[in-house]
């Protein structure tokens, strides 16, 4: 854990505690420069700013086949783990066949963080998993997912318009009072940013619902009651400025990097 310092209103630098969040990367082909076209390990700037804002330093992991092997080392020197959204799993990471609106798969990808997400709760690392994430923990704790919602539900209202997050995906949540969810919010019931067609079917081991979407009550949240944070949202609170859920998870860091004794010089 780093730490940063400001001044208080007497003028005198404060430090505090600036906690490491490990931040899972995407493994696609990109284009950039106008010119170039390659292979990339990258995340959306959002999930940086976001936990930036909270206080955090954030650590990029890319796609390492020796950490899926041994994800704890991975995880080394790390206060808090956020497993970010992207592309469809690979219907064999849970043991389904393909659907044919699976799309994008990246299973080397899929097998990496599904390495972390077990690593981070043997750990009792603070963890947050979001839209993609949380699929990654339900295929790394033997749940499955639906593989396109407007089979089931007969509607695109989880993602009306592609390749957006802003206000034009948003619909609500009802989250159940009390648990790690509500209090990541800050309140029972939200307004939330979505973009998915998949969503979780059964649910993983040692897991609870504690968030369903407004009207179709499909799952949004679920959690470990016995974990210090161990959070999965279908949601992206990286897309919103407003949202303190990434501000929970970076505290939860903070207080698990002080339990753990680590500080900086």
């Amino acid at each position: 854990m780093s730490t940063t310092g400001h001044p208080d209103a007497a003028g005198v630098v404060v430090t505090t505690p600036r906690p490491v969040v490990g931040v899972s990367c995407a493994h696609e082909t990109i284009r950039h420069g106008g010119a170039w076209e390659q292979p990339a390990d990258f995340v959306p700037a959002s999930y940086v700013a976001a936990i930036q804002r909270a206080g955090g330093r954030a650590v990029l992991l890319p796609v390492d086949p020796v950490d899926a092997a041994n994800p704890g080392d991975a995880l080394r020197g790390l206060d808090g783990l956020i497993l970010t959204g992207g592309v469809d799993l690979s219907p064999a990471s849970y043991g389904a066949e393909p659907d044919p609106a699976t799309t994008g798969e990246t299973p080397d990808r899929d097998a990496f963080e599904i390495a972390l997400a077990r690593a981070a709760q043997d750990a009792d690392l603070p963890l947050l998993a979001i839209c993609r994430g949380m699929q990654i923990v339900a295929a790394a704790g033997g749940g499955t997912l639906i593989q396109h919602l407007p089979d089931v539900l007969h509607t695109d209202e989880h993602r009306r318009v592609a390749g957006t997050l802003d206000e034009r995906n948003a619909h609500g949540v009802d989250l159940v009072p009390g648990s790690l969810a509500a209090r990541a919010v800050g309140a029972d019931a939200a307004s939330v940013r979505s973009h998915h067609h998949q969503a979780l079917d059964r649910l993983p081991a040692d897991w609870n619902v504690t968030g369903r979407a407004t009207g179709d009550g499909l799952t949004e949240a679920i959690e470990r009651g016995d974990r210090t944070f161990c959070l999965g949202v279908q949601w992206h609170p990286e897309a919103d400025p407003r949202s303190a859920v990434i501000a929970a998870l970076v505290d939860a860091a903070r207080t698990h990097a002080t339990a753990s004794g680590r500080t900086t010089r």
